[in-house]
């Protein structure tokens, strides 16, 4: 097929050989086949801001850190300088959390740079060589169901653990392999304890993959698994091989008010003496 534009200076690069076919489109990104040397790779060219159709986008990036004060400057500024940093962060991000989770034990595909907008990765196949399915074109049985969405609960706490939540899984965005589900698409990653929606799109996460494979094992909607992982996150006792349950007890104990209004009382007290001690010291003088 005719190469692309925004891939024509890594053929030019010698960095792609040969664009062989359109994989997909989506609303960030068109992904190709392409051949570097003798092996098939994809890559993955990320649409340009304006036409992307990701919404929310300014939630995703909260609490991601620029390095360079300058960039962080520009960025909230929004000059056109700033514009241009928040787009290439934007897509080095994926790059960075391919790396990030892949080091915890996670299943994505293997990364091999980011080239002007372009993300060079490995290509996920079948068997037969052919490209990996999407999970929402795969039918199982119910035990292959409640292992593969065991797999995967794992893989969202393995991500936490690194610090980060995908915060836009569905059966659309894991790949299913040989060797089961690889997890795909992660620009939008967002960091946990940094912003303030990480929790709600980590129960939806959760909520997403949990719907597609109660299909086959309804049981599973019964499960817990995302306020137990966000439990152990908020107790510092994450750890990328604890054995998850998904069983969790909401607390029963009330909130003691008089307790609380009691201390903050108690706490007003205090500052308006020490306030009295600092006035009186200044007369003093």
């Amino acid at each position: 097929m005719k190469t692309p534009k925004r891939i024509q200076p890594l053929v030019e690069d010698g960095i792609v050989d040969e664009v062989l076919s359109q994989l997909m489109s989506g609303k960030e990104a068109t992904v190709y086949v392409v051949r570097c040397g003798s092996e098939i790779r994809c890559a993955k060219v990320y649409k340009e801001a304006h036409k992307r159709s990701f919404k929310q986008a300014v939630n995703y990036q909260e609490g991601r850190k620029v390095r360079n004060s300058r960039r962080a400057r520009a960025m909230e500024k929004g000059s056109k300088f700033g514009r241009n940093e928040q787009e290439e962060a934007w897509q080095h991000a994926e790059v960075d959390a391919l790396y990030r989770v892949a080091a915890a034990g996670v299943r994505v595909p293997q990364p091999y740079g980011c080239f002007d907008g372009v993300l060079l990765m490995e290509l996920i196949t079948d068997d037969d060589g052919l490209v990996a399915p999407r999970l929402n074109d795969v039918s199982m049985s119910a035990e292959q169901a409640i292992e593969d969405h065991a797999i995967l609960m794992q893989y969202i706490l393995r991500m936490l653990c690194t610090g980060l939540v995908h915060g836009d899984l569905s059966e659309f965005n894991v790949l299913v392999d040989a060797y089961g589900p690889v997890i795909i698409d992660l620009p939008q990653a967002v960091d946990a304890a940094g912003n303030n929606h990480a929790e709600r799109m980590l129960e939806r996460d959760v909520d997403n993959i949990t719907s597609y494979y109660a299909q086959y094992a309804p049981e599973l909607l019964n499960t817990q698994y995302a306020k137990e992982i966000w439990a152990l996150f908020e107790s510092g006792e994450l750890d990328p091989d604890i054995k998850l349950t998904g069983e969790f007890e909401e607390s029963t104990v009330a909130a003691d008010v008089d307790l609380v209004l009691e201390e903050i009382k108690a706490a007003m007290l205090e500052e308006q003496a020490r306030q009295e001690r600092i006035h009186g010291s200044e007369e003093v003088n």
